[in-house]
């Protein structure tokens, strides 16, 4: 779809790493006219060359100042640890009105790592978007990424017209869009996110170290609740181990509740208590169910190819 004045709502959005979340953006900005012009840039030289070779941005470049300056929205697409370093290169070249936001998957470290670094003038309105695949790269997004899925805006006291503005774009995305102040969101985040990531990488482990004395065939075997493990543990590792850096203390306090719980369950199942198990299971089955009847449930295109380094 071409940008009419009808649709725009920035002229120029600036996208800061070109991974799956930023190359999805600008498919779903081009889909809906959101933007005249999108900037991109990528650390790696790989990936900045795949970028131009695919016609992802209108301009990929050399540095992430040369991306933000003139923007009217820079999207930081990095992973967490790396948004405080990125948001002091990019300071000096902000424009007084733009808005800088996120795409990260920890709110209260990324506000405590980019806030100080903002000059006056510029809003800084942190988002996260609850999508994704296990694939990475410029290669992998796509335009329906966000369609039906939810993104998390924390405004904080940032000025309401830029939030407004910012919550457009994501609804024209696709997203449908709430809002959380930054320690809320992570709390939840560790219960529906971050913790099951942790469980899936672990769950692999032990499948790694059974694979090696049982001639494989943990592997060879594995049925469907193992791959969606393996689904899920081929994530990107940098940006999982800045998650659980970042949101320490929230990923421990729920990781102490897993762990509560499964000593439940470890106990009915060595007491043979069919009671417990039975109602325990037909309670998180209704969970379930309404994950699936709220629409959060649809399988990503599974593209078969191997992760572009970001």
């Amino acid at each position: 779809m071409q940008a009419t004045p009808e649709t725009v709502i920035y002229d120029r959005v600036a996208l800061i790493g070109l991974g799956l979340i930023a190359s999805s953006m600008s498919h779903a900005i081009r889909r809906g006219g959101l933007a005249r012009e999108i900037a991109g840039y990528a650390r790696s030289p790989e990936t900045r060359e795949v970028a131009r070779e695919i016609g992802l941005c209108d301009r990929v470049c050399e540095s992430a100042a040369e991306a933000a300056e003139g923007a009217d929205l820079i999207v930081l697409c990095v992973p967490v640890g790396a948004m405080g370093p990125v948001a002091a290169e990019i300071a000096p070249v902000l424009k007084p009105g733009a808005t800088v936001s996120d795409v990260g998957s920890v709110k209260r470290a990324v506000i405590d790592a980019v806030g100080p670094h903002l000059p006056a003038g510029v809003h800084f309105v942190p988002a996260h978007p609850l999508a994704g695949t296990e694939y990475s790269g410029p290669r992998s997004g796509f335009a329906t990424l966000f369609d039906n899925r939810w993104c998390i805006l924390v405004p904080g006291d940032a000025d309401p017209a830029a939030v407004a503005k910012l919550r457009a774009l994501w609804e024209g995305m696709g997203s449908n869009v709430d809002t959380m102040d930054a320690d809320h969101h992570d709390l939840v985040l560790a219960v529906v996110s971050h913790t099951p990531h942790l469980i899936a990488y672990t769950m692999v482990g032990v499948a790694d170290h059974l694979r090696r004395v049982s001639n494989s065939e943990v592997i060879k075997y594995s049925a469907s609740g193992f791959r969606d493990f393996t689904r899920i543990a081929a994530s990107d590792p940098t940006m999982w181990r800045d998650v659980f850096l970042t949101n320490k203390d929230a990923t421990l306090d729920i990781l102490g509740r897993f762990t509560e719980e499964l000593f439940v369950l470890q106990r009915a199942i060595r007491m043979g208590d069919g009671d417990l198990l039975h109602d325990y299971f037909t309670r998180t089955r209704a969970i379930r169910r309404g994950i699936i009847e709220a629409g959060q449930d649809t399988a990503a295109p599974d593209f078969g190819r191997a992760p572009v380094k970001v």
